[in-house]
Parts: C-alpha cells; structure tokens; sequence
C-alpha cells in the first residue's frame, strides 16, 4: 500500500523544499538500530547498504527525516557552482506502465495524478540548486544528523552554459567538487546523468569528457571517496570503457538514474510545460529491468578485469525483495528513490523481517 509520499506532487518544488517533508518524514519518531553496524560504505560503518539517491531528499530537513526513518546511506540532491531555478509544476506525474522497453521508450506515454501501484513516475525538475553559501551551510547541517551506522553522501554537478568551451565544462566539474568538499561530505558523487554540453545527450556517454571529469576531480580531491552516477548503457563496449575509467579514477558506480521518454496527458499534448520538456525521466517499477541489466553486467566486468570500484544499484527498488534481487545480482549498495518516497519506513522493513 502506498503511503503519503514524503515529496508531495501536489506542490511546487519550493513548497516542498521550504514545508517539506510530508508524511511520515514529519513526524519526527525516530528507528533505532540495535547492536554494531555489519556493513561497510568506503571504510565507513553502516547497518545495511540501503539508502535514498540524489532527487528526493532536498535538504538538511529530508536528510535529518531519512535518517531518523532508518535509511542509512543518504545523497544530498545534487548542487552547482551557482543557483539554478527548478523547472515549472509540475514536476512529478503518475505513469501506468510495467516496464518501459526499449520500443515504448520511442512511443508516447500518458501520465496523470493517479498514484497507484504498480508505482511509475515521470519527474522534471533540471537539478535545482539553491546559492553555494546556502547549500553548504545546509549540508555542514545535514552531516549533524548522521547517527552511528549512517552516512550522508553529497552530489554535485558541472553545469551547461552559453558558448562554454569542453575545458569551462571541466572545470566547472572540479569547482563543484572543491565547494562540495569543503562542507566536510565524506563521501562525494558527481552526477554525470544529466546534459553535456552542445546538447549531445547525457555527460556519461561522452567517455573522452567522462574520462577528464573524474581525473580532474580525482586531482582536486585526493583520497576523498568518489561516485559516478551514470545512465543506462545498451552498449557493451562502452560500460567496459566507463567501468575502465571508474577502476582508474572512481570508487563507485551509482546506475542507473532514469530513462527517457516522451510524456503527454490524455489529450496527446505534452505533459510537463515549458521548453525542453517534452521527453523527461522515468522512475519506479517500469525501470527495474534496466536497473538489475546495469548492475549485472557491471558486475561481470569487474570480475573479469579484477576492477575495484563499489557498485550501488538504482531503478524500480519498490519493496524488500527488489532490494535482494539487486543485492543477488552483484550490488553492494541499492538505493531507493520512488520506493522510498511512497513508503518513508521501507529500509525499517527490510531491517525488520
């Protein structure tokens, strides 16, 4: 059953962000976990390799609320260099698909407002970020809620500008990971699933630029734990060049983020307004396949090539047994975005039974 989702999609993303969280998230009744941590994240104890990716949680609020709920291993949603103002409402509608293949992802999919499960979601939001002072005062905040077995994890992003040369892109990479290391994050992820510059899709398909990010960041940050999180790869010989990267520069894979398809309402017209809006991310249940595919392959690659890097499987993570089929399948860490907004006490259940 479905419960009050801690982000409402009835409300802007500022309503959110300043009233938020909702639901279990804001009652303050806090999980304690019982005897030691059993599980390690990058040297650091935790109780279960289970957590919230970057997305939902928007500030030290959510962190704090995450935390208290039992989810161990929380990602601050991803920041910039500069403030940038979130995409229109709505940003999260309701889908009702099982699984979004690889040819429905080339048709037109109708969202609404009915939440219901099996739960699939669209969100469009452009990775919002409030001022740099603002978000490092509030993530110093949110690492103050880190309890014994419970780490915060910070994401950040480069950000696309007018007539921005590939070195500006970079550099801009390193910026971000310099202010994001400053507020004392232990362990850091660079969100290379979102634009690259010129419009060629996503940061991660471009290894040559996916390659000169991490070096740069792993210069800027030495020894400090890093994440890549990256998209879907249909392409073999590509995830083995990304996994050579992350073995060379990285410590972990976070995939995948979302897939992409065109969203319309009942009357075929494009769902979310504004420019640049008319394919957006899919979550939840219809991603799941793609999520597990990620996780699988990867796995085998590492094995292969004896590569070291953890592996943190996200996609369609809606219940217990999604968790074990990840964790079955080669995942060190799962997360969970959609899942956990419906179901704020889901890490109490996999603790529980």
């Amino acid at each position: 059953m479905l419960l009050k989702s801690f982000y409402d999609p009835q409300k802007t993303y500022e309503e959110n962000y300043e009233q938020g969280p909702f639901g279990e998230f804001s009652n303050q009744q806090k999980y304690i976990d019982s005897d030691l941590p059993k599980y390690t994240y990058h040297g650091y104890p935790v109780y279960l390799p289970f957590g919230i990716p970057a997305g939902p949680i928007l500030n030290s609020n959510y962190v704090k609320a995450a935390f208290e709920k039992g989810f161990d291993i929380v990602v601050y949603k991803t920041v910039r260099t500069d403030s940038f103002s979130c995409h229109p409402y709505p940003n999260v509608l309701a889908l009702h698909i099982d699984k979004l293949s690889q040819e429905l992802m080339r048709q037109k999919i109708v969202a609404d407002n009915n939440f219901q499960e099996p739960l699939s979601i669209t969100n469009s939001f452009g990775v919002p970020s409030k001022s740099v002072k603002e978000w490092q005062e509030d993530v110093k905040k949110a690492i103050g809620y880190e309890r014994k077995g419970q780490i915060l994890v910070l994401s950040f992003m480069g950000t696309v500008r007018p007539n921005q040369s590939e070195d500006d892109f970079i550099n801009d990479y390193v910026l971000a990971v310099r202010l994001a290391k400053e507020t004392g994050a232990k362990v850091l992820e660079a969100n290379l699933s979102c634009p690259n510059i010129g419009n060629e899709g996503l940061v991660c398909y471009n290894l040559d630029i996916t390659k000169k990010i991490c070096e740069a960041i792993r210069q800027e940050i030495g020894g400090t734990p890093l994440a890549i999180k990256i998209g879907y790869f249909d392409n073999d010989e590509d995830l083995l060049k990304i996994a050579k990267i992350a073995h060379d520069y990285v410590d972990e894979i976070v995939a995948i983020n979302t897939l992409g398809a065109t969203v319309v309402d009942s009357f075929g017209q494009q769902a979310l307004p504004g420019p640049n809006r008319v394919k957006s991310g899919i979550c939840g249940t219809a991603i799941k396949w793609a999520g597990l595919d990620m996780v699988k392959r990867l796995n085998k690659i590492k094995e292969e090539n004896n590569y070291n890097f953890t592996i943190s499987g996200v996609g369609g993570v809606m219940n217990k047994q999604d968790y074990l089929d990840y964790k079955n399948l080669g995942a060190d860490v799962v997360f969970s975005a959609t899942g956990a907004m419906w179901n704020p006490l889901f890490a109490q259940e996999i603790k529980d039974n």
